[in-house]
């Protein structure tokens, strides 16, 4: 069986490196050129590819006619998509006899659309997991044909909860391939309540203190490293919160106090949040309660724009 594969980060190292291990022929990957301005915590398709002598491509956009024409005289079984931020067209999506397959990083039909991990945490969820799916125009749409759950606990961040996902899509590839090779999986349209989200830019993390702290908390696990961060404003400049714990009690003083700087606790709408690893901006993340006892806290309120 031939494939052709679309793939960029951990999820796509893995899921490529199961193709491979399955005896799948990968004629090419297209994948992505690094972002300079991205944290690059985890491995590139591209490296497993450069070890197994496959071609590997990065376009820009693969809407261009030599991209399905190309792809045409490759005479791929099989088209795989693995985490590749783009849209693949039509015109690529129509070649392989046995169609398009996504893996895309939530129980579908819900969250569908960009940063499914981002947006699982934000909400509060217990459970997410990934879907790999036959592939149509719309994005996330097509039918169903294998899931894994992932339990989302309470102490997790995205980095933890997206090394679950990863560990889910090797499994669901391993039990999937073997049926993908001779014709015998199921293929179900999606029901049930669905929901689609957007990408997210930097400036989504400021902090909302007139939230309730559970909020507050979700938002910060949900985008701290590797990603941008939560951050609030002290004195003018960001105040990125790393790493935070909702906490139950709260005083009688606007959202955003600080009520206590030993530990450093803020004022939510409802609740508090005790931070535990911070960074002012311009200078290195360090200890919450070390950055509370080298700054005059009394009394003052975070929050607000520089």
């Amino acid at each position: 069986m031939k494939a052709v594969v679309f793939a960029y980060q951990e999820i796509g190292y893995v899921c490529l490196e199961e193709l491979l291990n399955a005896g799948i022929d990968v004629a090419c990957l297209f994948t992505h050129d690094d972002d300079p301005g991205e944290e690059i915590w985890f491995r590139r398709p591209a490296q497993i590819a450069g070890e197994r002598g496959i071609p590997v491509r990065t376009p820009e956009d693969v809407n261009g006619p030599q991209w399905p024409e190309m792809i045409g005289r490759m005479a791929p079984d099989i088209i795989f998509s693995f985490y590749y931020r783009k849209m693949i067209p039509k015109a690529i999506l129509d070649i392989p006899p046995l169609g398009a397959f996504n893996l895309h990083g939530s129980l579908l039909p819900r969250y569908r659309g960009r940063c499914p991990v981002n947006w699982v945490i934000i909400a509060g969820e217990k459970e997410t997991g990934v879907t790999l799916h036959h592939m149509v125009e719309k994005p996330d749409a097509g039918d169903i044909v294998a899931q894994k759950k992932v339990a989302i606990d309470f102490e997790d961040d995205v980095a933890s909860v997206y090394m679950k996902m990863v560990d889910a899509a090797r499994e669901l590839m391993r039990e999937i391939i073997p049926r993908i090779k001779t014709g015998s999986f199921e293929r179900a349209v999606q029901t049930g309540k669905s929901s689609y989200f957007g990408g997210r830019k930097p400036e989504d993390g400021l902090i909302d203190w007139q939230k309730d702290a559970l909020s507050i908390y979700n938002l910060t696990r949900a985008v701290t490293h590797p990603y941008p961060g939560a951050y609030t404003y002290f004195d003018g400049r960001k105040l990125f919160i790393w790493k935070a714990v909702p906490q139950d009690n709260s005083k009688d003083s606007p959202a955003g106090s600080v009520i206590s700087s030993d530990p450093f606790i803020v004022n939510a709408a409802e609740g508090s949040l005790k931070l535990i690893s911070i960074q002012l901006e311009g200078e290195p993340e360090m200890d919450a309660a070390a950055f509370a006892a080298s700054h005059e806290l009394k009394n003052k309120l975070l929050g607000g724009h520089s």
